[in-house]
């Protein structure tokens, strides 16, 4: 019984010291592009939208934050 439970130990032990790191260093791409750029043949895209286009995604996310806001659907 003892066994068990100091084997099973261990084993716990050595999981959790192999955790992989999550900060957003870590996980950043070095070829990492813009949001903007991105999406080229997306189905999901708005039509007439063109990747690299940074005014119109600005006014996009804008108007998609604007739907969103709970204070102008009420007013």
């Amino acid at each position: 019984m003892m066994r068990a439970l100091f084997i099973s130990l261990m084993a716990l032990a050595m999981f959790g010291c192999g955790e992989q790191s999550q900060s957003q260093e870590d996980a950043r791409v070095s070829g990492d592009v813009p949001p903007y750029k991105g999406a080229v043949n997306d189905p999901y895209v708005i039509k007439g939208w063109t990747a690299g286009n940074k005014t119109e995604w600005d006014k996009q996310m804008h108007e998609r934050a604007q739907t969103q806001n709970e204070y102008v659907k009420i007013n």
